[in-house]
């Protein structure tokens, strides 16, 4: 099997980790999977020098010399899959396949990890058609996907998965060191970029009420974004700046979620959140909100709790309830353990992907796929 991987983001976000263990997921299957992507960002930085990167720099969603280059790439290696891991991607695979004049066995597959309703101008609905599969991040992603028009039957559900041996051989790190944090005092810990829809602003508003009841609690929120001034202002206003640290961005975010005490996704939107992943492999016990994909991945109840979103009062409460029971806090943190390791690992979300990869060729019978069964 031959594939083609796009991916046009020069940061490094979850969706980009994704691309990565894919793409050597397949390699070490055997396949012939080849990454297209920025000369620049930091997919190209976190590759192997073994790892074969073809540069692409589109600067538009309707760059055409772009798409154009990817179609003499198409006409030379002829793959089985183009794989568009991002919006954008999906624009130049579109238009590559719409230069390609010849007739060619390349099936387009097209990742969907994050919530937003498909565009409704010209461009947009030409793009997607053209799209063979969608593979969905989560059920509630496929769901909203055929609320907007798409046949159930080009959607897939592959869970995005956890790298298991990077995640065990990561090296734990002392946080009361690493911060200065008062020995013993707990940590509450976040990890995601610091924009809108991660609802980081509800989340210092409950550090507030949870530091009135255990005075030395720590929070660590992890990650870079458009919104860290807003949030540092937030914390200085709340008196917060002992307490509550923004470390910007982390290369050892798997090392830091070890020596979390509890793991908050404050998210108001989340097509599934690959952070919970990783926090629930790490046996961390979870406080989500119950919003997206994220209660797929959280069992209420027995790997930590689900509340409302824009609530810090309910954030609060249940970061208490697990912090002040320590039996409950570790309970809820094995269970979240084998819940990761057995439903989404990384070796999983491959063999899956394989599986969507030989439907579109053709050498299995195509389904109408609801995605796969995941218990409370």
């Amino acid at each position: 099997m031959v594939s083609l991987h796009v991916d046009t983001a020069r940061t490094w976000r979850g969706g980009q980790n994704q691309v990565l263990l894919t793409v050597r997921g397949l390699r070490a299957r055997g396949h012939e999977a080849t990454i297209i992507a920025h000369p620049d960002g930091e997919l190209r930085r976190r590759l192997r020098e073994t790892d074969d990167l073809i540069p692409l720099t589109p600067r538009t969603e309707m760059d055409v010399l772009a798409g154009w280059k990817l179609a003499r790439l198409l006409q030379e290696r002829q793959p089985d899959i183009l794989h568009a891991h991002d919006a954008h991607a999906v624009a130049v695979a579109a238009l590559a396949m719409s230069f390609v004049r010849t007739s060619m066995p390349t099936r387009v597959v097209a990742s969907r990890r994050v919530i937003f309703q498909l565009g409704q101008n010209i461009f947009s609905r030409w793009k997607y058609r053209r799209v063979d599969r969608f593979i969905c991040a989560s059920s509630f992603i496929r769901t909203a996907l055929a609320n907007d028009g798409i046949s159930p039957k080009r959607l897939d559900v592959v869970y995005e998965g956890v790298d298991l041996v990077n995640l065990d051989t990561a090296p734990r790190v002392n946080l009361h060191e690493t911060f200065s944090f008062p020995e013993g005092a707990p940590i509450v810990g976040n990890v995601g970029a610091l924009d809108p829809d991660k609802g980081q602003r509800y989340l210092i508003k409950a550090a507030q009420l949870v530091i009135q009841k255990i005075p030395d609690a720590q929070f660590l929120i992890v990650g870079q974004g458009v919104l860290e001034e807003t949030l540092r202002r937030q914390i200085k206003s709340l008196n917060l700046e002992k307490q509550v640290l923004l470390t910007g961005f982390r290369s050892d975010v798997l090392s830091l979620q070890k020596g979390f005490d509890v793991f908050v996704m404050s998210s108001l939107s989340e097509g599934l959140g690959t952070s919970v992943i990783d926090a629930m492999a790490c046996g961390r016990p979870v406080v989500s909100t119950n919003v997206g994909g994220l209660p797929e991945l959280v069992a209420q109840g027995k790997t930590g709790q689900l509340v409302s979103p824009h609530d810090p009062q309910s954030l609060a409460e249940a970061i208490l309830r697990i912090l002040q029971d320590k039996t409950l806090q570790v309970r809820y943190g094995h269970a979240a353990s084998r819940r990761a390791r057995q439903l989404f690992s990384a070796e999983r979300m491959v063999d899956e992907t394989v599986e969507v990869y030989h439907r579109m060729a053709g050498t299995l019978p195509v389904t109408d796929n609801p995605g796969p069964a995941v218990a409370g």
